[in-house]
């Protein structure tokens, strides 16, 4: 019987630490593919104005609505952002806490994400440097942010998500994003948080250059 149940504990372990990867980067793949697509049927559908200034509102609960892509992590590293901080939202990708600001907004664009299991979009979060750029990629917009910090927090510091990160209550007067997930790896005792700045918005029409998806050295995958 002990043997019986060692072998189920050892399938367990490895459907939650191998199989929810497969399964997960296969639906993920695809929902990055029908943003593209969807990214690049609006861009040629003539938006009127200045496609930079457009700014998402209102996304439904569980909607992907953006990429995020890292190059510390990789040339092909993406991942789909899609409205929502819950567990089955975080089985789709990474995760945006809803009543934070949106990618490129005055405000605190945060974001949640797996460091183990189901893709696990922030698995080398700690191995981000100052400076990393982290590209938020929009239906009108390339939204460059670039890494300022980290701390870690217990799980209810929810003070890092505020519109000014640590500061609640203040009014914010920056554009500014949050990336949080567990710490340690393998258990969720704190919360690793990583700071960014907004440093640029780009209109699709005009490309991203290549300089913001150039991988650094020492890049993870």
């Amino acid at each position: 019987m002990l043997i019986t149940i060692g072998v189920l504990l050892l399938l367990f372990v490895t459907w939650q630490l191998w199989w929810t990867d497969i399964t997960a980067n296969r639906e993920q793949a695809g929902i990055i593919q029908n943003l593209e697509q969807d990214f690049g049927d609006s861009q040629h559908g003539g938006l009127g104005g200045d496609p930079a200034l457009a700014t998402l509102k209102n996304v439904p609960f569980g909607e992907a609505f953006a990429i995020v892509r890292i190059p510390r992590f990789g040339a092909d590293f993406a991942r789909p952002v899609i409205e929502g901080s819950s567990r089955d939202v975080l089985k789709k990708g990474v995760g945006h806490y809803p009543g934070t600001a949106m990618p490129g907004q005055v405000g605190n664009f945060a974001v949640s994400g797996h460091r183990t299991t189901y893709g696990r979009p922030f698995h080398n979060i700690d191995k981000l440097r100052k400076g990393d750029f982290i590209i938020v990629e929009t239906k009108t917009s390339y939204v460059v942010y670039a890494v300022d910090r980290h701390v870690l927090v217990r799980p209810w510091q929810v003070e890092v998500i505020a519109p000014v990160p640590q500061h609640p209550g203040a009014k914010p007067t920056a554009a500014m994003m949050t990336m949080t997930s567990c710490h340690p790896k393998y258990r969720a005792t704190h919360r690793y948080v990583t700071f960014s700045h907004l440093v640029k918005v780009i209109p699709r029409s005009d490309g991203l250059p290549a300089s913001y998806m150039a991988v650094p050295a020492g890049a993870v995958t």
